[in-house]
């Protein structure tokens, strides 16, 4: 039962937005909020309000504790033990037994149900997703954050996820947390930022009080419009024999603390300490606190004047003995806790270290003996090593990171001292606190020898550097690393030289060359899994004739008879088939990733091997798969925050909505993939942008702006890139188009020599083309001989293309029947492809052949009107895999695929599941 609502001056504006949630979600919807603002400004009492006015909604409240920031999961737990309880269906299984297996294995790790090793956090945050969408049910639910800037990492990255993956829950969630403190970033989701209360509310926040006119003026003008401001500094003045709110002009916040502060000091001794202990232990345990009372020679009794006072509340409990106790604001906690004398913190940090010695307790044990430590302290060192084991193990990285880092300052030996700092490196690049990562690696770096030790940090410096675009640092750090133990490791040495390649890719040909100089070059033992990925990585340039070029086929045959290497090296295989023209490899390589992601929710990896797939479906012109995939993956990118694929997915939309011929979209999308260039390098979606508005330009008939786009393209830092060589078909056809075939002279023996090395059917398609263009004497026989090399079903499109130019030159030399078959042939399958600027070219071309019926021809009824994600997941649905099914894959909560199936049916003219399977040809 919730309490009453109460009315909340000069908040109506917030109660307002508030109520219009609460009310959308009864509906179904769902939405998530961000309250902002400085303590005591009211953020809690519009938690307070939102609880109370809930009505049918079920209630999750949780709130971050500054003690436990660094207990993975902390957070969690507090929140979601009422809906692991009432999701309950059977004695021993919990509401996670609804889950599916991968969600309820990670989620049971996290929380610590169970025991394994740590899992994608992404898939914990799905499965927090799943398991709020469950306990919604059909009332809805609300789910309340208190002081989200004191939440541990681990449970702020897997609520962030699930909030920024609402959509038809019938769910709320709303987070309050501090402007300006902590690390609460929540990009992606709606904030207000709440602001003083206006004069006149704060006025009557102050009727009743016995204040003369000249105090309460003052007080108004010191509060700024603070409601806990407001109601607190009355209550302090009135403790002073004489109030002057002129003295010491300090900020809100301090003036608040020395209002708690005076309110504490006047209590008895006795209390102050027990006030201190529970300031010490914030989450209010009774028995732990109690426990660590008798220890210091105190009793339950001696809290009683803190009670009388209003400084504590009970949280959780109600009344019962288990009510945890709390203070009423975190300021009067920051108040005690900041005024005691050190050696009583010590004391009573001591006292809570023996109160805490079950094994449920062992973290916040270790935390409590490290705040009573004084200085290094092996033994307790040890113990925190340990807890971020343990932290890591359940995906905690960022709690890892922190007890690595206070174990590393409590070493006793240097040696120890280096290893757990680059631990703690190690831990908080996992955990995407890049900057924490390279300052840890850097202080780690200066205080060990140890080569090993050093290439390690070297490469925890490169990652970060990488995801912070910094190149040229990521890709000195990795070539340094590998040389220092290229003869102690040759193995990881290629593991970095690998990544080195990769780094290189971005900065351009000289760099990308000597990492595969590097490369080559390293000794590796015979037996060794990375022997055949060195081979085949150190020939992605290889762009001249020779030896029968290596295959991503056999390159994994030949790793599968060594042994085996991690995902991350066969994403990078994968890259570089792509680079190579081995498409079809590929995308198998990518589809068999694809699918080990979803299945064991690696969402974090997800984004690249999705955006893989959508760039080799997108070089076909398939844009009902690629649409599809580069959309989600765009969408995982922002939601991990891996904004390198933001910018790269972003572009490769902008390809596609090109060949569709979305002209605004496009534009927009290449805008963005082209944003937040640091480097001076171009950002990493610019190449793919470049080839977007250069298509988008000649799909519309505007060669030569066309045609600049490709050249920007066949310059350095971009000539080596995928977009660079494979849009020079497509500046041939500009300059031809433009008369200026001189201009594709080099472009077009440098695609040749490409497709010479790398020996595909389709480039080989690629290079009579463009000859066809340039020579009008031979372009019959070069057409003819480029239709029957193209593979129509793998590369409908460039197919197609190629039939058009064709029937364009037909219709040129006045051979309008030979021309006609080559057009309608084009036109279906550009229509058929969704291609729009391409089927009107080719519709234009028969009109002027003379067929009359060049009209636009529907699409098929099963993909037309509707969105890339309806799409998917009807595609999913006629497989006949259940909404949970479907929801495991995607990302999404089981409510959501439901409701877009809803709005879908409408669309294919529809009206029940089973009928999906009639269609499921036509949805591919």
């Amino acid at each position: 039962m919730h309490d009453a609502v109460v009315e909340l001056r000069g908040r109506e504006s917030e109660v307002g937005t508030i109520g219009a949630l609460l009310e959308g979600a009864r509906e179904g919807g769902s939405a998530a909020l961000v309250l902002r603002g400085e303590p005591g400004i009211g953020k809690s009492a519009l938690l307070d309000h939102a609880a109370a006015a809930a009505g049918s909604l079920r209630v999750l409240r949780g709130a971050g504790i500054e003690v436990e920031a660094e207990l993975p999961f902390a957070g969690l737990q507090l929140l979601l033990r009422p809906a692991l309880g009432a999701l309950r269906p059977q004695p021993g299984t919990g509401g996670l037994a609804r889950l599916p297996e991968p969600q309820r294995a990670a989620l049971e790790t996290a929380l610590g149900f169970s025991t394994g090793t740590g899992r994608d956090p992404m898939l914990i945050g799905l499965a927090v997703l799943s398991l709020l969408a469950d306990y919604a049910g059909e009332s809805g639910a609300l789910v309340l954050i208190d002081d989200a800037h004191w939440l541990d990492h681990a449970s702020r990255d897997a609520l962030l996820f699930a909030a920024r993956r609402l959509y038809a829950e019938g769910l709320v969630m709303i987070f309050a947390a501090r402007h300006g403190e902590g690390t609460f970033t929540a990009d992606g989701l709606p904030e207000h930022r709440l602001t003083g209360l206006s004069p006149e509310a704060s006025a009557a926040l102050l009727d009743g009080r016995d204040l003369g006119p000249a105090v309460r003026y003052r007080l108004l003008a010191e509060a700024h419009g603070n409601p806990l401001a407001l109601r607190e500094l009355p209550i302090a003045m009135a403790a002073e024999p004489s109030p002057d709110l002129h003295a010491n002009a300090l900020p809100l916040t301090d003036r608040l603390r020395l209002a708690f502060h005076g309110q504490v000091s006047g209590l008895p001794a006795a209390t102050r300490e027990l006030l201190l202990i529970v300031a010490a232990e914030e989450t209010g345990e009774p028995a732990v606190v109690l426990h660590a009372a008798k220890l210091l020679g105190f009793d339950i009794d001696d809290l009683a004047p803190a009670e009388s006072a209003g400084l504590l509340r009970p949280v959780g409990g109600g009344d019962s003995a288990d009510a945890a106790i709390t203070f009423r604001h975190p300021l009067i906690r920051a108040a005690v806790y900041a005024r005691a004398p050190l050696g009583r913190r010590l004391a009573v940090h001591r006292a809570l270290a023996d109160a805490l010695l079950a094994p449920e307790h062992v973290d916040r044990r270790a935390w409590q003996l490290a705040a009573a430590a004084a200085g290094p302290d092996a033994e307790v060192a040890e113990l925190l090593e340990r807890t971020a084991a343990r932290a890591r193990e359940r995906s905690g990285y960022q709690a890892a990171a922190a007890a690595y880092e206070r174990s590393a300052r409590l070493s006793v030996q240097p040696e120890l001292r280096a290893r757990r700092e680059a631990l703690a490196a190690q831990s908080a690049l996992e955990a995407g606190d890049l900057e924490r990562a390279r300052r840890l690696a850097d202080r780690a770096a200066g205080q060990t020898d140890d080569n090993a030790v050093r290439a390690k940090l070297f490469h925890v410096q490169a990652l970060a550097s990488f995801w912070q675009r910094d190149f040229p640092s990521a890709h000195r750090l990795l070539l340094e690393g590998a040389d220092l133990i290229a003869d102690s490791d040759p193995g990881q040495a290629a593991v970095q030289l690998v990544q080195a390649v990769h780094t290189g890719w971005h900065l351009g040909e000289p760099a990308l060359v000597e990492a595969q100089r590097r490369l080559r070059n390293l000794n590796l033992p015979q037996e060794h899994p990375l022997i055949p990925v060195a081979a085949f990585v150190a020939r992605i340039l290889d762009s001249g004739p020779g030896a029968p070029p290596l295959t991503l086929t056999d390159t994994l045959a030949e790793i599968r008879v060594r042994g085996e290497v991690s995902d991350q090296v066969q994403v990078m295989l994968a890259a570089v088939a792509m680079a190579r023209g081995q498409d079809r490899e590929a995308h198998m390589l990518a589809t068999t990733l694809i699918a080990k992601c979803r299945s064991t929710g690696a969402a974090g990896r997800l984004p690249t091997v999705l955006g893989f797939a959508a760039d080799i479906d997108g070089f076909a012109g398939r844009l009902s798969a690629a649409l599809p995939a580069a959309s989600e993956a765009l969408e995982l990118s922002r939601d991990t925050g891996q904004q390198h694929w933001v910018s790269q997915l972003s572009s490769v939309l902008a390809y596609l909505h090109a060949l569709s011929g979305q002209e605004q979209s496009c534009r927009d999308l290449a805008a963005a993939g082209m944003a937040g260039d640091s480097t001076g390098l171009g950002a990493p979606g610019a190449p793919w942008a470049h080839w977007a508005l250069g298509m988008l330009e000649l799909g519309l008939g505007r060669a030569e702006a066309a045609l600049l786009r490709f050249e920007r393209l066949s310059r350095e830092p971009f000539n080596h890139q995928f977009s660079s060589l494979r849009s020079i078909p497509d500046l041939v056809e500009s300059a031809v188009r433009v008369g200026a075939p001189a201009r594709a002279a080099a472009p077009l023996a440098r695609f040749e020599r490409w497709a010479e090395s790398v020996r595909q059917p389709w480039t080989d398609a690629l290079v009579l083309r463009c000859r066809a263009l340039l020579d009008d004497a031979g372009a019959e026989r070069l057409y003819t001989e480029a239709l029957a090399l193209h593979d129509i079903d793998a590369r409908p499109a460039e197919y197609a293309r190629t039939a058009l130019l064709f029937g364009e030159w037909l219709r040129r030399e006045r051979r309008k029947a030979p021309a006609r078959t080559q057009l309608t042939e084009a036109l279906a399958i550009f229509e058929r492809l969704g291609m729009a600027p391409w089927a009107q070219r080719a519709r234009n071309e028969l009109t002027a052949t003379g067929v009359s019926d060049g009209g636009e021809r529907p699409r098929d009824r099963a993909v037309a009107g509707l969105t890339p994600q309806e799409l998917q997941i009807v595609r999913l649905a006629a497989q006949s895999l259940s909404n949970r099914d479907i929801a495991a894959q995607l990302f999404l909560s089981h409510r959501t695929v439901g409701y877009h199936l809803y709005k879908a049916y409408p669309k294919l003219g529809i009206t029940s599941r089973g009928e999906l399977k009639e269609l499921a040809a036509q949805l591919e």
